[in-house]
C-alpha cells in the first residue's frame, strides 16, 4: 500500500483512498488545442513580442550542448510531484527528431533561454516540457517557444495538440491560456498517510 497513485480527479477511487486516508500531494492537468481554432495572428505576436531577447527558431543537432545546459540548470523547476516530474536529458533525449521536435529562442550571443520538446505520433502532438532560464522569467519566453511549436507543426499537419503540467505552475497555465488550449483533464497525485 507504498505506492503513489495519479488517478483523474473524478475517479471514485479518490473518495475511497482519502477515506482509507490517503491524502492528495499534488495536482496536475491536461488541454488541448484543435488546429482549426488555432489563432495564427495571435500565436506570432506571442514569438515576435519577445524578439529582443533573441530569437525564437526550431533546434536541431547543433543545439544539444545548449539544450544539455539549460535543461541542467531548470532540472529542479518542475512542481506537482511524479505525474509531472522530469528526467535530466541525455544527448540522445537532448537531440530534436522529426518524432520529437523542439523550439527554443537563443539569445545574440548564443545562448538558449527557453525550450520546449514535443513528442508527435501523426497528425497529434504533445508537449513534453517547456523550460526557461531563471533569469529571465515573466517576460513571454515559455508562451513564444509554444506558440512557435504550434505554428510549424501545424503547418506541417498535425490538427491536435495536447499539453499539461503542475496545477501548481501558474505559469505554464498562463501560457496555455493565452495559445487557446482548452483544459480538459484534471488529475491528482494521492499518497498514503505515513504509518
Amino acid at each position: 500500500m507504498g505506492e503513489t497513485r495519479v488517478l483523474p480527479a473524478d475517479a471514485p477511487e479518490v473518495a475511497e483512498l482519502e477515506a482509507q486516508g490517503w491524502s492528495v500531494t499534488a495536482r496536475s492537468f491536461g488541454a488541448q488545442l484543435d488546429a482549426d481554432r488555432i489563432d495564427r495572428q495571435r500565436l506570432q505576436a506571442l514569438v515576435d513580442r519577445t524578439a529582443d531577447i533573441g530569437a525564437t527558431r526550431p533546434l536541431g543537432p547543433d543545439d544539444v550542448d545548449a539544450v544539455l545546459r539549460l535543461d541542467a540548470l531548470t532540472a529542479h523547476d518542475y512542481p506537482g510531484g511524479v505525474a509531472t516530474q522530469h528526467e535530466p536529458l541525455d544527448r540522445g533525449a537532448a537531440t530534436p527528431s522529426s518524432a520529437r521536435p523542439a523550439f527554443g529562442t537563443v539569445t545574440p550571443d548564443g545562448e538558449l533561454v527557453a525550450m520546449t520538446f514535443v513528442d508527435t505520433d501523426g497528425p497529434h502532438a504533445e508537449t513534453h516540457f517547456t523550460v526557461v532560464h531563471p533569469g529571465l522569467r515573466g517576460r513571454g519566453l515559455g508562451q513564444a517557444v509554444k506558440a512557435a511549436s504550434v505554428l510549424a507543426l501545424a503547418d506541417a499537419g498535425t490538427t491536435r495538440f495536447r499539453t499539461g503540467g503542475s496545477a501548481e505552475n501558474t505559469a505554464i497555465a498562463a501560457a496555455n491560456v493565452a495559445l487557446g488550449y482548452v483544459r480538459d483533464e484534471e488529475w491528482v497525485t494521492l499518497e498514503p498517510r505515513p504509518r
